[in-house]
């Protein structure tokens, strides 16, 4: 492996691109420390301090939620604090969208050409999608802020109720409307020129900047071996299993018919389909974690409502849908119900997106058109019949597997419950070094990066990192 790293950084052009790519998130983390105009730094201060003690309560829950999906800019209230995680909701409409409108199905169809007009959809759904969330992230730190505080407010001239206040709230959505759109341009720069799925690489990038801190804060609250060695056991066992999954595929064998070209016979060789267990990869976790956090975000709209029922109400939203980001160790029915709920969502979105991206491949179809079959089953609608039922059963253990890894922290904190497990008490919280998306989306980073890598080796009669 050390060898083949060693190939990739003497060759220019790949050693351009991994320069490239740390270049953009040098880039990245310098602005994600640029604060909006007119934030209070002290009452942000505070707001943090509370926040990463657990003393914000359910809205200091969905803003540690929302860290990763910005990189942890949020807790900064940059030009960034948003991330990336507006384009992951606008392509997410956009996907649940493409089966019930027969145009966008169409384009879906249409290959790249429909595929980039499909992006260019997302960009500008991406952009009223930002407004709203920049709206409602706002609401949220001013009320933290009004509750840590006593009253203080971390954006001075924030709202519509003064003539004076209307022109720097527009600067506030514009100025974090645009930061988003800059994060996403910056993914989209890292995968047309750099190595790797930018906006994956942006959220990697966000979670390793954070593990020295959580390791020292694993460190600090765990006094007994025996949980340090089981944080680190489960971490080891969790990201073999996420590799094995990850790797995971079953091979159904193709056969080519020969054919007389001239003076030449062609075709007869075999070879195979690799239909991966894990098709999806990490996009069902970042999919769920964005349709949760997403209620909570429009609740925050209301908690300061002069209205005592609809503030009840969006209370009550924020703490159902934050319940599983909270840090507390109580059990309680909403952190049962907020597992269950990203349990499902899991699965369904895995079920989902692998069902999209088969269509959009559309094997049985082009397998007809180069001449090859599956022997013992026919070509045409029957091969897609048994692709698509041999597919079924593979999602079924990796949507099995992307769900237990989503609530691996939830479970470990329901175990820590139960009489000769209380050492897992610090381990269950849910911490992004040891979460399962965030383990998952950094082994997914690595993993797809190694595999760019390695088709660029292979291009120049390299030994790659894979064997």
């Amino acid at each position: 492996m050390l060898q083949a790293l060693r190939n990739a950084i003497a060759l220019p052009e790949i050693r351009n691109k991994i320069v490239f790519t740390l270049f953009i998130l040098v880039i990245y983390r310098l602005i994600a420390h640029v604060p909006v105009p007119g934030v209070n730094p002290e009452v942000l201060q505070q707001i943090r301090t509370a926040v990463e003690q657990g003393q914000a309560g359910g809205l200091g829950s969905i803003v540690g939620l929302l860290s990763l999906l910005s990189g942890g800019a949020v807790f900064n209230f940059s030009v960034l604090a948003m991330g990336v995680y507006p384009y992951v909701t606008a392509s997410l409409i956009l996907q649940l969208l493409i089966p019930v409108i027969p145009r966008l199905e169409e384009l879906a169809k249409e290959g790249d050409q429909g595929r980039r007009k499909i992006n260019r959809l997302t960009y500008f759904l991406t952009v009223p999608m930002a407004a709203l969330n920049a709206i409602g992230q706002v609401n949220i730190f001013e009320s933290i802020g009004a509750q840590v505080t006593g009253g203080q407010r971390v954006l001075p001239q924030w709202g519509l109720d003064r003539p004076e206040f209307i022109l720097p709230t527009i600067v506030t959505i514009v100025t974090m409307t645009a930061g988003t759109m800059f994060a996403v341009w910056l993914g989209e720069l890292i995968t047309e020129q750099g190595i790797g799925q930018g906006l994956s690489i942006i959220i990697f990038g966000g979670i390793v900047a954070r593990i020295p801190s959580n390791i020292a804060q694993i460190a600090a609250t765990s006094t007994a071996f025996v949980t340090l060695l089981a944080f680190v056991a489960i971490t080891v066992i969790t990201v073999v299993g996420i590799v094995y999954i990850q790797e995971g595929e079953r091979r159904v064998p193709v056969q080519y018919g020969k054919r007389v070209r001239g003076r030449r016979m062609l075709g007869g060789a075999g070879t195979h389909i690799p239909l991966k267990v894990n098709t999806a990869g990490m996009i069902p976790l970042i999919f769920a974690q964005a349709m949760l956090v997403f209620p909570a975000i429009i609740a925050g709209f209301f908690v300061n409502s002069s209205d005592a029922g609809v503030q009840r109400f969006a209370q009550d939203v924020v703490s159902l849908f934050s319940a599983g980001q909270a840090s507390s160790d109580a059990l309680s029915w909403s952190l049962v119900l907020y597992t269950l709920m990203y349990f499902l969502l899991v699965i369904g979105f895995t079920y989902f997106y692998t069902d999209v991206m088969m269509q959009q491949q559309n094997l049985a179809e082009n397998l007809q058109k180069q001449g090859g079959f599956i022997p013992g089953i026919r070509p045409g609608k029957t091969t897609e019949v048994f692709i698509t039922r041999v597919m079924r059963r593979l999602t079924l253990v990796g949507a099995l597997f992307l769900g237990l890894l989503a609530i691996l922290p939830y479970l470990l904190n329901f175990l820590s419950h139960v009489p000769g497990f209380l050492f897992l008490r610090p381990v269950g919280n849910n911490n992004l070094l040891l979460s399962g998306a965030g383990l998952l989306i950094v082994v997914g980073v690595v993993l797809d990066t190694m595999r760019q890598l390695e088709a660029q080796l292979m291009m120049r009669n390299y030994e790659g990192f894979i064997k």
